[in-house]
């Protein structure tokens, strides 16, 4: 959940039309390259990660996957008929985790969880800020093609349909509880399709920033949902989007210290190893009922955050890698282990949950359903769009990420840098320089597909930041 440390904090709990998020630092768009001759783009290539277990050599136009035991190349199941879907997201939980490859052991639960999941290596969050995001996950759509109002803190209109709504048709009960004022708002949109919403009592409501600490209570709440029958009598869907790691980071006793204890990775540990906690807890509390067999847990992230790369902190504004690759492990019955390293995104995620819950899906979904290679078909490459749309408080980014390249287009597409993010997840070399040829054919390649998106302009058009003079969004 993003607030804005600088001018336009407007009183969200008056009217939630002000913008307040946490901000990152700000970096002058580079400079526009010189006009070039674009090449028609190529299929997608695919290329393992870094450190991926299965060598770039293999990687073969159907995909990249990892199966926990290599004997394991297809399952032989599908998706139980009384399946229940809990989706356990975690606000600003960056990629490099434990399981990942990184130094401290600060999530032992989930990468507990992650060995019997089928882990995404690349995956992508839909934007780099909670509002975008997450109206983006429960559409199943881009944000930018979402009728909106345009502030910071979104409120999506009336016609923006979520894919909870489809689960209720089917008979489906569907529940959340969450730990942020935002998410208490109707006009907001991200109750809509939910027979059930709770959120944490006692929440102090600052749109600057997020002093609460509320997993305890979070996970009580989540406890006590999938305790009455009157929600798991039958099939359930239920959500909980856990806020601690978001800003301001909170060291907790017992959690760490790691380093020294004072600095924002180091307090940030703490509060992802506090988190985990209590995430751990609700995967064993689910694992040990009645239905918890036949039930698919997925675990991702909103967003990732920011310490100091290209000179960003927290999250918001940029769609650099650090701030929108993050976690994505989905467990299903039946299904094997294994880890795939093609690019995927949580568009996909409203698609797969109405699929796997044999629901209709009737709403025009951007994503694809995951389901056929969670049980084992190949993973097929295919284009990931991450999208931040231009609001009140940030102008427009949007990326296009192709086999192991990842293009960032700046405002109305008039400035764009190329990476290859897996030789270079920093992004810290522009390809417009070094590797011409793929610098043209990337843009290309994004032209192209962006083309196909139809965007909407928001509500209220006056104060949108960076908007080209003379139109009107």
């Amino acid at each position: 959940m993003a607030r804005l440390r600088s001018r336009t904090a407007l009183a969200l709990a008056l009217a939630l039309t002000g913008g307040a998020c946490t901000e990152t630092t700000r970096a002058n768009p580079p400079a526009a390259p010189p006009a070039a001759p674009a090449p028609p783009p190529p299929a997608p290539t695919v290329v393992p990660p870094a450190g991926s277990a299965e060598p770039a050599a293999s990687a073969a136009p159907a995909g990249s996957a990892t199966p926990a035991d290599p004997s394991v190349t297809q399952a032989a199941f599908s998706p139980p008929p009384d399946l229940n879907v809990l989706v356990i997201s975690i606000d600003s939980l960056r990629a490099d985790m434990p399981w990942s490859g990184y130094p401290r052991d600060i999530a032992p639960n989930l990468t507990k969880f992650e060995k019997t999941a089928v882990s995404y290596t690349r995956a992508y969050s839909m934007s780099s800020y909670t509002a975008m995001s997450l109206g983006g996950f429960l559409s199943g759509r881009y944000p930018g093609t979402l009728h909106r109002n345009g502030y910071f803190f979104e409120q999506y209109a009336d016609d923006v349909h979520m894919f909870p709504e489809l689960l209720q048709k089917a008979g489906i009960r569907t529940v959340n509880a969450q730990a942020h004022f935002y998410f208490d708002k109707k006009q907001v949109g991200f109750q809509r399709g939910f027979d059930v919403t709770k959120i944490v009592p006692g929440l102090e409501a600052d749109n600057k920033t997020d002093n609460n600490v509320t997993s305890p209570k979070h996970l009580k709440l989540a406890q006590d949902l999938l305790s009455d029958k009157a929600n798991t009598g039958g099939r359930f869907f239920a959500w909980f989007h856990f806020l601690d790691p978001h800003d301001v980071y909170i060291a907790h006793d017992g959690f760490g210290p790691y380093g020294t204890g004072k600095k924002p990775r180091d307090k940030y540990d703490s509060e992802v190893a506090y988190t985990d906690s209590h995430v751990g807890k609700l995967i064993e509390f689910v694992d040990a009922q009645p239905w918890g067999k036949r039930t698919a847990i997925i675990v991702t992230s909103d967003h990732g955050e920011g310490f100091g790369e290209r000179k960003m902190h927290r999250h918001g504004f940029e769609i650099y890698e650090v701030l929108v690759h993050v976690p994505l492990m989905i467990r299903m019955p039946g299904a094997a282990p294994r880890r795939i390293d093609v690019p995927r995104s949580n568009v996909d995620l409203a698609p797969t949950i109405v699929d796997a819950m044999g629901a209709k899906a009737d709403l025009p979904f951007d994503g694809q359903s995951l389901v056929k290679e969670i049980y084992g078909a190949p993973p097929e490459p295919r284009d990931v769009i991450v999208d931040l749309p231009r609001t009140t408080d940030n102008d427009r980014r949007r990326a296009l990420v192709q086999g192991k390249y990842k293009v960032i287009a700046y405002g109305d597409d008039q400035v764009f840098e190329v990476f290859d993010v897996v030789a270079d997840p920093e992004e810290s070399q522009d390809l417009k320089k070094s590797d011409r040829a793929t610098f043209d054919r990337m843009v290309a390649a994004y032209k192209a597909r962006v083309a196909r998106i139809k965007d909407v302009c928001p509500k209220f058009t006056e104060k949108l930041r960076g908007k080209t003079k003379g139109k009107r969004c």
